[in-house]
């Protein structure tokens, strides 16, 4: 056991900020969660909604094609996919871009991807096509971009923060040989403190979540659309109303677990938190974007013609068939599931406003 603990630098009863922790439970090299097996769809630890439905890929290369016609159907167009999972979407997309010659000509397709290891089982399923794999954005360098995360902010480590006799504290974890985890709490960095300073949702909130990694990752996609106009489509599990509680969960066998139980899983479980939205339009405003209204999926799948899609393609099925694709379709839009649970958001620089989707 002390083996395992030390393959991920866990030494014994260190104290170790929680987005530190969870970063290297996730990330560790051959050693992560997400860098040695495939979390995704039947065989993995959770269902996203493109191993869900291949209905969900298609409306979102539908709102793609409609974002470019926006952006005056530029005769070059990047577009990125931030955590592509295991390839699913890209596939749909790639496959339905090719529907429209224009724009199929005018694209450039990336995906952005650290882990090796899905790196080569998207490149598996994604043989032959025209996609290229980034680790920055530094080469793309003309042209608008669209850059799209399905279920990407909730996967990046999050801090947690306690104001304690207005002291500002940092959650940590501290870990021993007999994989007991302990809550423990110490002053905050002052470059945290006078960060979450900036941002007036925190305001009279006890308890903090800030994700000090997924701001600067935002930093850098931001920094690209205002150089080259364009836009990011976020849609993830999240709230508008901060909790003033720990939203941080582990999910192993496509079950929940207990994060006391998350040592003795090194690299064996998915670890999230919620995405707060209201955070994140507030930090898109700040950085000079415009924001259109945040929506729930099953608001802007229904705007986007995902029912009427259903409609069309339910003429040439089977009895089972309908029954499926009305199962996942319940899954995607149900307010109680997928529909009410995970929100939209878009943040861009056009002179268009006029983005299908959130009105």
């Amino acid at each position: 056991m002390k083996k395992n603990l030390e393959d991920f630098n866990f030494k014994h009863n260190t104290t170790i900020p929680v987005d530190e922790f969870v970063d290297k439970s996730l990330y560790k090299p051959d050693m992560g969660y997400y860098m040695r097996k495939v979390a995704f769809g039947k065989r993995g630890d959770f269902i996203t909604a493109p191993t869900i439905s291949n209905l969900f890929s298609e409306i979102i290369a539908i709102w793609v094609v409609s974002s470019w016609e926006k952006l005056g159907r530029p005769s070059k167009f990047n577009f990125v996919e931030l955590g592509p999972g295991d390839g699913s979407l890209a596939k749909v997309l790639i496959k339905t871009f090719k529907k429209f010659p224009e724009l199929d000509k005018a694209i450039e397709f990336f995906l952005y991807e650290k882990s090796k290891y899905l790196i080569k089982i998207q490149k598996k399923k994604l043989k032959g096509s025209k996609v290229r794999w980034l680790q920055n954005f530094s080469k793309i360098k003309k042209g608008p971009i669209i850059f799209f995360g399905n279920e990407f902010f909730d996967a990046i480590p999050i801090k947690q923060f306690l104001y304690h006799d207005k002291i500002l504290l940092e959650k940590c974890y501290k870990i021993n040989l007999r994989f007991h985890l302990r809550e423990i709490y110490r002053e905050a960095k002052k470059e945290d403190i006078e960060k979450i300073k900036l941002f007036k949702i925190f305001k009279g909130h006890k308890f903090i979540e800030f994700p000090k990694l997924g701001i600067s990752e935002l930093s850098k996609i931001i920094k690209k659309i205002k150089k080259l106009s364009g836009g990011i489509l976020l849609i993830d599990y999240g709230y508008l109303n901060v909790k003033n509680k720990s939203t941080i969960q582990a999910v192993m066998k496509n079950k929940k677990i207990e994060i006391e139980q998350l040592p003795k899983n090194l690299g064996k479980a998915d670890i999230t938190s919620l995405v707060n939205f209201k955070l994140l339009k507030e930090y898109f405003l700040k950085s000079d974007l415009k924001v259109k209204k945040i929506v729930s999926q099953k608001f802007f799948l229904e705007k986007m013609g995902i029912i009427e899609r259903a409609k069309i393609l339910e003429k040439n099925m089977s009895n089972k068939e309908k029954e499926y694709m009305s199962f996942t379709l319940q899954r995607l839009l149900n307010k109680d599931l997928m529909g009410g649970l995970f929100k939209v958001i878009f943040a861009f620089k056009s002179n268009n406003n006029n983005f299908l989707g959130f009105k």
